[in-house]
């Protein structure tokens, strides 16, 4: 273990060349231990393994906390073991205690790129690009190399959704584990899925516009436009016309103006402009 290239042992002197300066190229794991501490004399051969088995995806740096009481001070461990995972020069996670195996290889998956993360993000540029077949092709040899990536899922249906096939790409949306249901992109994912879905067999946005001018309470019509506008990028306008619908008839699609906005401000994230001032906005309209 102490010939590793991926284990070292870290003090004062080194930490912020090894684990901050360090962190900035790759995750460093910080193991804070002692030798009088018997669950940490169990969790180390066991983080020694795993540094070998990712390869180099992360180091493992160990602080003797008896050693380097005034670094363990400095970084509040309390409780032995404390591991902290750093990344871009901040300890970004951590977890306490000799936590068993399958539990740490899901701590580290959620902050470890994958080997197989850059043939998916190829896959992404592909569909991106309208190479369909191509983005199949990297799916493919992503799902032989690293069949657990969790993110393969996503492309699929991303795949589907790409090829017209929305239908399929919803039942597989809803079909997926209860780990992804809170997280951000499958919740744009099915935002982007549901709009597509509004336009399938829809006319075109000058024939919607066109109704619309002649009845505003036109709400299919509105709906319609909206996941037009949505599917091009023009999302103010898309939310114009949700906001409009929402106040309205609420009635129409089970209250679709108000979820349309929802499902928008999903898609842009909460950081943006437009969903600030849209949020503001629908909240007025509600209260």
């Amino acid at each position: 273990m102490s010939h590793s290239p991926h284990v070292v042992t870290v003090t004062a002197a080194n930490f912020h060349a090894v684990v901050i300066e360090g962190s900035y190229e790759r995750p460093v794991l910080v193991d804070f231990w002692a030798d009088w501490c018997a669950p940490c004399r169990m969790l180390m051969p066991m983080l020694a393994k795993l540094a070998e088995q990712y390869g180099g995806r992360f180091l493992l740096a160990k602080v003797d906390t008896e050693a380097e009481q005034a670094l363990a001070a400095q970084f509040g461990i309390r409780s032995l073991p404390t591991v902290q995972l750093f990344r871009h020069g901040q300890a970004v996670d951590q977890f306490m205690g000799a936590l068993p195996e399958p539990q740490v290889r899901e701590f580290l998956d959620r902050h470890i790129p994958r080997a197989s993360d850059g043939l998916l993000q190829q896959a992404q540029t592909a569909m991106a690009g309208g190479d369909l077949a191509g983005a199949r092709t990297l799916i493919d040899r992503a799902h032989a190399e690293d069949p657990d990536n969790k993110r393969l899922p996503l492309i699929e249906i991303q795949l589907l959704a790409g090829s017209g096939e929305i239908a399929k790409a919803l039942e597989a949306i809803d079909g997926l584990p209860l780990e992804f249901m809170n997280d951000p992109e499958v919740a744009a994912l099915r935002g982007q899925l549901s709009f597509a879905g509004a336009i399938e067999g829809a006319p075109a946005e000058p024939e919607l516009s066109a109704r619309l001018d002649a009845d505003p309470r036109d709400s299919e019509a509105r709906y319609q436009l909206a996941a037009h506008r949505v599917l091009r990028g023009d999302y103010e306008s898309a939310l114009e016309h949700l906001l409009e619908l929402m106040k309205r008839d609420r009635a129409y699609g089970e209250d679709a103006g108000r979820k349309g906005m929802l499902a928008v401000f999903d898609l842009l994230g909460g950081g943006n402009d437009l969903v600030a001032r849209y949020r503001a906005r629908m909240m007025n309209a509600l209260y």
